[in-house]
């Protein structure tokens, strides 16, 4: 896979990867080299130069938007840096959002998204809006509704950068059992040393593609 900017700056190039479920892979790299771009075309919000991407054994190649949509809600859990929580929704809402789109039953998918808050540590804030949580708080919000329909990928923007280590520690510990109960596969782009280490392997991202990073 290799990605080129518009101003024809060369992101990376060469670049190759397989998950399998079960897998947790840390990815690492200096700002600006590319990681967030990396799991954008992964999930489809962004395309490659050349270079293909397959999710649960379908490939991307020649889907229409609605498709890779489609894909997005259905098989994989994104976890963004910035959040993306929707202000009008309580929390429940909130977490309850990907089943709804699936059609889910409305009880059931707030039922479900009560669990996952629980799971959080915020199962009495469910009934709260994101304008009285703090970032940590949105954090682990994302992190709930990104889990709550089981996708077979996770990937995960920097999830635990706004977080203290207490809390880091949880989340990343929550995380890996989803991984590991669910057969799901998780793709990682962090600068934490202490997150990256909590994944089966770490890789670092250069304008060559991936290497191996030290631990």
């Amino acid at each position: 896979m290799s990605k080129v900017l518009p101003g024809g700056r060369r992101l990376f190039d060469d670049l190759c990867l397989a998950l399998a479920g079960g897998e947790q892979i840390a990815i690492r790299g200096e700002s600006g080299v590319g990681k967030s771009t990396l799991l954008n075309i992964v999930a489809g919000l962004d395309t490659a130069d050349a270079g293909e991407v397959a999710v649960a054994g379908k490939s991307m190649a020649g889907l229409e938007e609605a498709e890779r949509t489609a894909m997005r809600r259905d098989e994989i859990g994104f976890v963004f840096q910035a959040f993306h929580v929707l202000p009008h929704l309580d929390l429940a809402q909130n977490v309850a959002f990907p089943l709804i789109l699936q059609q889910k039953p409305r009880a059931a998918a707030l039922a479900r998204a009560g669990e996952l808050l629980g799971a959080v540590g915020l199962g009495d804030r469910r009934r709260s809006y994101p304008k009285e949580l703090s970032g940590g708080e949105l954090q682990r919000v994302a992190i709930a509704r990104a889990l709550v329909h089981e996708p077979a990928l996770i990937l995960a923007d920097e999830p635990t950068g706004n977080l203290d280590p207490d809390t880091a520690a949880q989340i990343m510990a929550l995380l890996g059992r989803a991984v590991r109960d669910r057969g799901a596969a998780m793709l990682l782009v962090t600068h934490s040393p202490t997150a990256a280490a909590t994944a089966d392997r770490q890789l670092l991202l250069t304008a060559q593609g991936l290497i191996a990073a030290d631990g």
